[in-house]
């Protein structure tokens, strides 16, 4: 055969016409002078030269130049007779050439070389029996034959690129029965004059025959298995539908176009507990694994097919699944007959398959035989059978089911259920009944298994509400009493500072009295925010201004060590909440942070919008632990502040207290336990949510959600919200029983600047149950010029309004009472004396009382525990107002 890449270019078609019937003969064209030619000249010329020296020897003048000649002659002659007997000159005839265009001439495949113009310069006999002459490619030979213009394009444009291609090319003749298929080919070959084109022709009709054939009988076949009386399909590794047969398509009510190109995938035609039951086979190293599963399949408009499944499964060497081979049987096509056993099966199966608690037949030693799907979804494992029970529980399940397991081989089962935990934050109960109670078979038993995580969520979550609740209550009580005392000590010592220098030796004792005062103060504050009954005053604030606000003192309160990362999302909405205790919040949170990496890390505080699409989105059976707790929250929109540090974690017993005031994991000394439970206060007043998530030597997260304001804010009523742990995290969510005080609203007093004179003039009733409140506020006022009229109760107060009618100019009027409580005192005075004006006092909050008000009250609020200097300060306003 000619080799494609140094044709021989001794031979060249000529134009001599070609019979198109068969094979053209290939004529022999002029070839310059071969190698052959050469050394026969070489020989015609020495032969010439020895007759013109033996001449010139004949003559006496040239004797001596004849002899030179002949010298020369000889030696020429002995290398001559050295090289051909060396082999490297030969007379013989060249037969190379001749052999190689004998091989090609006698070749099926039809070849042709062309140069760079495309003028062929070589063709075998067999290339014009393909395209009908042996003097053009055929690109120019096929030109009229508009099948084949494409293919010859593509082929040319390889050539040109320098790079082999192969086109088949189907002619068609109208006087042969069949089509002709031709395969070309063109290569690039580089010779000694240039670069060519190495065309081959072959006839691949009887290949292409047999290629029909094949696919014919192909269809055939893939008829067979689309009719076939039973269902099949095959699923691919990423749980795409490869195949489903066509009457498999029928039952569900697809369309064939449906199943093919991949688009069709497993969850499209299988129930959720299905697909399970289909993907989650045990592999097997470069083999198959057979299964049979009684599943539902899920139809076309969204009902359910039962149907038995012969599942085969192939992996390959390292246990990934490749694909499937499952029939499908139709369950209930079985005979509907009432007597049938078969019936009965098929409604067994019916029954087993679809009941929403997890059912299991186990043997004597515990091995699960058959289970539903429902048993499967509870642990997780794709393929239970054969798994021993005792196996799929931890520890504590196990020292339970040992006994139960003994009983089953006696015949006997325990009618209590028993807790188990099915793995990943679930558990539930499980119930045993004997399977068959023949002595023969006894050991065997049924299984019963229920999922009660959602159940225990809720019930920890109302019981840790109610704890809340009534801590919160308690707090609150606490937290008025303290107030009442502090009050009392902050005033007296106010009094004692008015009448000592800071030179006299009881000065500093006074100064350290009043300051311990003070931190006893801000204690019971934190007390009032944990029981969401401080004041607040709402405002429409963006967090972000918040945040970047307090930037600085965040970063000396980390210290060098901490790194502090901030990020807010674009548009963040606006949110309603009081900006003095959101920043408390979030200082609470970062100290947390900090205090929970001593060798240095970094906080990270994240700000974004998360809208009640996203919210309701997170329901369904694939919600991971994160999205059950948000799940409480409702369907609306919030922006989330999320606090997250990269210290040392919590264990979850620990998260399960984080919020109850005065827990605290630090040294004596060196943390109330009060700075969580003032977020969660906070956070629960603004009608908000919190969540925490922590692993041991993983951080700990803290995201807040905030209601998104729109407009003017609505109050809202409706259930508190509470903490509750969820597997690793805890959770704040609206589960209290009654009804939650609204968000306060207090109305933002005007930002005026404190008088510099507190002294006045003008009579002030002053109501307080608590002598000594009232004691020090008479005194103080009354050094202030003010006269004093002082009662400890409500009635009282109004005998002493009545003997002093139309000189009175200010009520200040302590809420809680004991008979007469503040608001009622008030509407009372206010029907004889409608000009007075009001100050109240209190150890609660604001909002605890507003709605015994009118809303269009105008009165002052002043807060226990005060000092002399506030009291006479929101006294001297009042008056001037």
């Amino acid at each position: 055969m000619v080799d494609s890449s140094e044709p021989d270019l001794g031979r060249t078609a000529t134009g001599a016409g070609i019979d198109g019937g068969g094979p053209a003969k290939t004529a022999r064209a002029y070839a310059p002078p071969s190698d052959r030619f050469r050394r026969v000249l070489l020989v015609a010329l020495a032969l010439a030269l020895a007759i013109v020296g033996a001449g010139l020897a004949m003559r006496p003048e040239g004797g001596a130049f004849a002899l030179v000649a002949l010298g020369v002659l000889a030696a020429i002659g002995l290398a001559a007779l050295f090289a051909t007997a060396m082999g490297i000159l030969g007379l013989a005839p060249d037969t190379a050439g001749e052999v190689r265009a004998l091989v090609t001439d006698s070749l099926d495949t039809g070849i042709a070389v062309a140069d760079e113009t495309g003028r062929v310069v070589y063709a075998n006999a067999a290339y014009a029996g393909f395209v009908g002459q042996n003097t053009r490619t055929p690109e120019g030979a096929l030109a009229d034959v508009a099948d084949a213009a494409e293919p010859l394009y593509r082929l040319c444009e390889a050539a040109r690129s320098g790079r082999p291609h192969v086109e088949d090319i189907r002619l068609v003749k109208a006087d042969a029965a069949e089509p002709r298929w031709l395969r070309f080919s063109a290569a690039p070959a580089v010779g000694q004059s240039g670069r060519y084109t190495v065309w081959r022709v072959a006839d691949i009709s009887g290949e292409a025959s047999r290629q029909e054939d094949t696919f014919h009988e192909l269809q055939q076949i893939i008829n067979y298995l689309d009719h076939a009386p039973a269902g099949f399909f095959s699923l691919g590794s990423q749980g795409r539908v490869a195949y489903v047969n066509a009457t498999l398509a029928s039952w569900l009510g697809l369309s064939l176009d449906r199943t093919t190109g991949g688009a069709l995938r497993v969850d499209d035609i299988a129930a959720p507990d299905a697909v399970a039951a289909l993907c989650d086979i045990k592999p097997v190293r470069s083999g198959a694994k057979v299964e049979r599963i009684d599943i539902d399949l899920t139809k076309a408009d969204g009902s359910r097919l039962p149907v038995h499944v012969i599942h085969r499964v192939t992996f390959d060497a390292k246990k990934r699944m490749l694909f499937s081979r499952s029939l499908v049987l139709e369950r209930h096509a079985m005979p509907a007959d009432a007597d049938s056993i078969r019936a009965v099966e098929t409604r067994f199966l019916g029954f087993f398959g679809t009941a929403p608690i997890g059912i299991a037949m186990i043997d004597a030693g515990g091995a699960i035989n058959r289970c539903n799907p429902a048993f499967t979804r509870l642990f997780g494992i794709g393929n239970l059978k054969g798994k021993s029970i005792v196996d799929l529980v931890d520890e504590n399940g196990r020292a339970k089911l040992v006994p139960v397991l003994q009983q089953g081989r006696l015949g006997k089962a325990t009618a209590e259920p028993i807790e188990i935990s099915f793995g990943r934050d679930r558990v539930g109960q499980i119930y045993f009944s004997v399977l068959d109670y023949s002595p023969a078979r006894a050991g065997g038993l049924l299984v019963y298994a229920i999922d009660r995580t959602e159940q225990r969520q809720l019930e920890s979550q109302i019981s840790q509400g109610a704890k809340m609740q009534a801590v919160g209550q308690l707090a609150g009580g606490v937290a008025h009493d303290f107030n009442n005392l502090l009050t009392a000590i902050i005033g007296f010592s106010d009094l004692l500072l008015a009448n000592h220098r800071p030179t006299d030796p009881s000065f500093q004792d006074i100064m350290n009295i009043r300051q311990n005062a003070n931190r006893a103060a801000a204690l019971v504050r934190q007390l009032l925010a944990f029981s969401r009954q401080q004041t607040l005053l709402p405002e429409v604030v963006q967090i972000t201004d918040v945040i970047t606000d307090i930037s600085a003192l965040l970063n000396r309160l980390l210290g060098e060590k901490i790194e502090l990362d901030v990020s807010h999302n674009r548009d963040l909405w606006p949110v309603h909440t009081d900006v003095n205790q959101f920043e408390q919040v979030i200082v609470n949170l970062v100290v947390n942070a900090r205090d929970a990496m001593a060798g240095g890390g970094c906080v990270k505080i994240r700000t974004t919008n998360v809208s009640a699409e996203e919210l309701t989105g997170r329901s369904g059976d694939e919600q991971n632990d994160t999205d059950l707790q948000k799940s409480v929250m409702p369907a609306a929109d919030f922006v989330e502040i999320s606090v997250s540090d990269t210290g040392i974690g919590m264990e979850k017993d620990i998260m399960e207290k984080v919020f109850n005031p005065f827990f605290t994991t630090k040294e004596i000394g060196k943390g109330t336990g009060l700075g969580l439970s003032t977020v969660y206060g906070i956070v629960k007043q603004t009608r908000g949510f919190i969540f925490v998530e922590s692993e041991p030597g993983k951080g700990t997260t803290f995201s807040v959600y905030l209601p998104r304001h729109i407009g003017t804010l609505v109050e809202e009523t409706g259930p508190a919200p509470a903490v509750v742990p969820i597997g690793n995290r805890l959770q704040i969510g609206a589960v209290e029983t009654g009804s939650a005080a609204p968000v306060a609203a207090a109305k933002k007093p005007e930002k005026r600047p404190p008088p510099s004179d507190l002294t006045g003039t003008g009579t002030i009733l002053l109501v307080e149950d608590e002598d000594a409140v009232r004691t020090f506020s008479c005194r103080a006022l009354e050094s202030k010029g003010y006269t004093m009229l002082a009662a400890a109760s409500g009635e009282e107060a109004l005998e002493i309004a009545e003997e002093n009618e139309g000189t009175i100019d200010l009520v200040i009027s302590d809420v809680i009472m004991p008979e007469m409580d503040g608001p009622t005192l008030v509407k009372e005075l206010q029907k004889r004396y409608s000009a007075l004006k009001i100050i109240f006092i209190s150890g609660y909050a604001e909002a605890e009382f507003r709605k015994s008000v009118a809303d269009n009250e105008d009165f002052d609020f002043l807060p226990k525990p005060f000092s002399l200097k506030q009291l006479a300060e929101i006294v001297k306003m009042k008056m001037e107002s």
